[in-house]
């Protein structure tokens, strides 16, 4: 089969397109036919070295395809049966071995292109507006990279239930994109800005009271500003470093910022349990079909086009989500 590998780290030119052994099925795992991959900053950390996984390896987690066989042991699929996932390693490959746990039926009137786009940030956007902190109609949201595949969802979630999304993003066109799925404000970072600025920005917008929450996942470049645009009490939701890790951090630094929390959930610890995985999936794919949530697909790549997918990503060149083919 075919497969997208990094033979080394290193940058999106280290992508290539090598035949790979066709993979044997465990018991409790489906041998699932590709039909298209999602692309996350996940994978560019794999490409990167900054993960367990060794080169040479297949990046990529998340994906939808059919089922063409299954292990011993799984008992709810079979053959045939339409399922996406966003924690099956190597999943920029031809046939992907899904875990049973890790994967989730497709419903009628969601597409392939649907699921791969909605899954892996439609399910962390459940469990940070569900669990991490649901904020309600009167609240005031401060969502980084308002823009991105994450934020729109982000946004779309919190818009829905009344709450005011101040969104932040790179450039004017991003701003357009932000105030288009629901942020009521929105400011653009721009490069040497300072981040007192921003965090200026957001306090004027709020007569000086500060957000009630800030989701970040843009990390270093953010932390800061968001920390100090938060009311007294206020969450500090931080959900990725796409600009790099955030420093060490006294926890004692919390305390005459206003008895700030602070907190850095992930996805696998809120889909763990498969049943919990597969109501917030039935959600997100409700959600998709009622229209509270929209996918925005950003680009389309085939595999011999995965670097420049990386490159597109990892330069914050888009809006909404990257796909991946196996074939043009």
């Amino acid at each position: 089969m075919r497969a997208v590998v990094a033979e080394r780290h290193g940058g999106p030119e280290v992508l290539a397109v090598l035949g790979r052994p066709e993979p044997e099925v465990g018991p409790e795992q489906l041998l699932v036919r590709l039909a298209v991959a999602g692309v996350n900053f996940k994978d560019l950390n794999e490409r990167e070295g900054r993960t367990a996984l060794r080169a040479p390896l297949v990046p990529g987690s998340e994906g939808v395809g059919t089922v063409v066989a299954t292990g011993g042991r799984v008992t709810r699929f079979a053959p045939g049966d339409r399922v996406a996932w966003c924690a099956a390693p190597g999943s920029y490959a031809e046939r992907v071995l899904v875990p049973e746990r890790a994967a989730v039926a497709v419903p009628a009137g969601v597409t392939d292109e649907q699921a791969a786009a909605v899954l892996l940030q439609g399910l962390t956007a459940h469990y940070l507006t569900e669990s991490t902190y649901p904020a309600g109609a009167g609240e005031t949201a401060l969502v980084h990279a308002a823009a991105g595949g994450l934020g729109q969802h982000l946004v779309r979630l919190l818009a829905a239930r009344g709450v005011r999304v101040i969104g932040t993003v790179s450039s004017q066109d991003k701003a357009d994109t932000a105030r288009a799925v629901g942020a009521q404000h929105v400011v653009v970072r721009r490069p040497g800005r300072a981040g007192d600025e921003l965090t200026s920005e957001v306090n004027e917008l709020t007569d000086h009271h500060g957000v009630d929450v800030v989701f970040d996942p843009v990390g270093r470049d953010t932390f800061d500003a968001g920390v100090a645009a938060l009311r007294r009490r206020g969450t500090f939701v931080l959900v990725g470093a796409a600009s790099g890790p955030v420093p060490p951090l006294d926890p004692q630094a919390l305390a005459p910022l206003g008895s700030l929390f602070l907190t850095r959930p992930t996805l696998a610890d809120h889909t763990a349990d498969p049943a919990e995985l597969a109501a917030r999936a039935a959600d997100v794919f409700r959600w998709l079909r009622d229209g509270t949530l929209a996918v925005s697909v950003s680009g389309r790549y085939r595999f011999d086009q995965a670097a420049q997918a990386h490159a597109d990503l990892q330069g914050g060149r888009t809006t909404g989500k990257l796909l991946l083919y196996p074939t043009g």
